[in-house]
């Protein structure tokens, strides 16, 4: 099953990055919180079948 992380801003999606494995995007998502913080306001983790799966807000 792949994984999507999702990156929004105020304006909506900014930016998705495909993952093979749950514990890889939710790390990734993690990980680079709070290295972007110039502008996004929160991140998901999504099952290809749109599924949110771990979601995290703040900004």
């Amino acid at each position: 099953m792949a994984y999507t992380v999702i990156w929004y801003d105020r304006q909506g999606i900014v930016e998705k990055t495909p993952f093979d494995t749950e514990k890889e995007a939710r790390d990734h998502a993690l990980a680079a919180f709070r290295d972007r913080k110039s502008g996004i306001v929160a991140v998901e983790v999504r099952k290809d079948d749109g599924t949110v799966v771990f979601s995290q807000a703040g900004g």
